[in-house]
């Protein structure tokens, strides 16, 4: 759900900053600002999963780190965003801050919601899409899918669909879906 932006033009992220702790999850995307309640269980479930499969072969094979939400991923000075999974390989490390990450990361998974999944469809597609994001998953845990998005000439192709996903940013990393669902 969209917040007023009635005496300001567009939310930064020194605007971001100021919210208080509430449970929620805000983001920004465009400068308008979005709040949503935190993820049910079985969304939690899936992400944990998943983060496992990426962490042991990325991050425990010193390739990159994969952090998961509440994270901020500030793409630009007007998109602020809290994917559930991001992955930055070892070449990019320098967007990953103490506070966030700055800049482009190599992949971000999205987990859909029932109150989240038009947006991450759209609007989250575009702005990562926009930032340059190499990989994007959208995920849908009702259905078992994910959506393997790659980036081609600055455009998301979806990538065909299988029970095994190969990542397209780095060699040698492979998700069985049937160890997420």
């Amino acid at each position: 759900m969209a917040t007023e932006t009635t005496d300001r033009t567009k939310w930064t992220y020194d605007d971001y900053a100021q919210i208080p702790e509430d449970g929620c999850q805000h983001e920004i995307i465009d400068g308008e600002r979005y709040v949503n309640p935190a993820p049910g269980t079985h969304h939690q479930a899936v992400s944990r999963r998943l983060q496992f499969l990426l962490y042991t072969q990325i991050e425990l094979t010193k390739r990159g780190v994969v952090i998961n939400a509440p994270y901020d991923v500030q793409l630009s000075a007007h998109d602020i965003l809290q994917p559930d999974l991001v992955v930055v390989l070892n070449d990019r490390q320098h967007v990953v801050t103490p506070s966030r990450i700055q800049g482009t990361p190599d992949l971000v998974v999205e987990i859909l919601s029932h109150s989240t999944a038009a947006r991450d469809r759209k609007l989250k597609r575009s702005r990562y899409e926009k930032a340059g994001v190499p990989e994007y998953w959208i995920v849908d845990p009702f259905e078992q899918t994910v959506e393997q998005l790659v980036l081609k000439e600055g455009v998301y192709e979806q990538m065909t669909a299988s029970d095994l996903l190969q990542l397209t940013i780095i060699e040698n990393v492979t998700v069985r879906l049937a160890e997420v669902w």
